[in-house]
Order: C-alpha cells, then sequence, then structure tokens
C-alpha cells in the first residue's frame, strides 16, 4: 500500500471522486476539525480525539465516524464496516451518483462533534491473555517450532489476539494453513497482523 504524505495527495489519488472528497473535506475544516493523516487515511479531529475519517475506495467514497454508533442517524443512513466487527465506528458511504445534501452532512458531522465536546464514547473493554483462544492449528505448530512460539509469546496480547482471530476466521483447514504461512516471518520479526497500515 502506498504510504501518502498529505491529505491533497490521497483525494488526488481517487481521481473518481476528487470533487466530492474536496467537497467533504471542505465541510469538515469548516466544522472546525483539525485534519491529520493516520492509518494512512485523512482524519479529523478535535481537542485531540479522532471524530470522523475521510476514506475512498474503488465503487464509493465515505465518512467515518469513530464514535458511529452514538449518533441519532434518523435517516437510517450509517453503515456499520466491516459488519458485526466493529462496535461504534459508522460508515456514511457514497456514490459517483450520490446526491449531497449539505444541510444532512452537517447535521451528522455536528452530532458528531457535539458528542466528543461532551465526551460520550463507546468505553473499550479491555481483555486479557486469558481470552485469547489459541487456534489447534497453530497450537501444532508451536508443538514443531520453539523459535515460532517464543516470537508469539514476545508479542503484546493485542497482537496475539489478532493473529488468532485472523486464522480462526478462515473456514477451510487450508485456508488457515496458508495464513500460518503468511503470518509467520511476521511474527519472528515482532511485527502485527496490522502494522504496515499504521503510520500515526
Amino acid at each position: 500500500m502506498k504510504k501518502i504524505s498529505s491529505i491533497e495527495e490521497y483525494i488526488q489519488d481517487h481521481p473518481k471522486f476528487i470533487d466530492s472528497l474536496n467537497h467533504l473535506r471542505h465541510l469538515l475544516l469548516k466544522a472546525g476539525l483539525k485534519e491529520t493523516i493516520k492509518w494512512n487515511a485523512p482524519v479529523y479531529m478535535i481537542e485531540g480525539k479522532n471524530v470522523i475519517g475521510l476514506g475512498a475506495f474503488k465503487h464509493h467514497y465515505c465518512l467515518w465516524f469513530f464514535n458511529g454508533s452514538l449518533l441519532t442517524d434518523k435517516q437510517n443512513i450509517l453503515h456499520n464496516a466491516p459488519e458485526g466487527k466493529t462496535k461504534a465506528l459508522r460508515q456514511l458511504r457514497f456514490n459517483d451518483t450520490s446526491d449531497l445534501s449539505e444541510t444532512l452532512l452537517m447535521s451528522y458531522i455536528e452530532e458528531a462533534i457535539i458528542n466528543q465536546k461532551n465526551g460520550k464514547n463507546i468505553k473499550t473493554i479491555k481483555t486479557t491473555v486469558k481470552d485469547i483462544v489459541i487456534p489447534d492449528e497453530l497450537q501444532s505448530v508451536f508443538k514443531e517450532d520453539n523459535i515460532l512460539l517464543k516470537a508469539f509469546k514476545a508479542l503484546t496480547p493485542s497482537k496475539q489476539r489478532e493473529y488468532c482471530n485472523y486464522i480462526s476466521e478462515a473456514k477451510r483447514e487450508a485456508t488457515k494453513l496458508s495464513r500460518i504461512d503468511k503470518i509467520t516471518p511476521m511474527i519472528v520479526k515482532n511485527k502485527g497482523l496490522h502494522d504496515k497500515y499504521k503510520n500515526c
């Protein structure tokens, strides 16, 4: 994945949605949010807290609301993406034919800002190492590879959990084994599954 160095570069990299992304950016700045780059994408903050992210993909572009599940969403237009895996994050999704109602967008943006200023957010429930369930396939590999086992134990609990979930989510045995092959060098290098996307 290409690492971006500016908001302008991010927008230029999505030529299909340039005008729309610039319009959304204008609204976010108009609302008083401060922009930065996190996770290789534009993020808009207030008082040092993430409020909204700007995103563009192959077939759509969007606003990410970091505590979107707290929004009223009277229009019922927010998406929980990826489905079932995010507790707070919600996405307001558009395509190249979407009619952007500035009044509607600003109502969502302003509510998200007010919620953040009032300290409303979804509390993260911290889990412990005991909550990590190591898949049978990975345990089998550990029995044969003590170096890999030591490297895995040296990872933070969150990184261990990411790897275990990544393997467990695969439905086929062959896919699970393929994923283990893929992540083995990453574990040995003490890297997390998603480290390459973290640039903040």
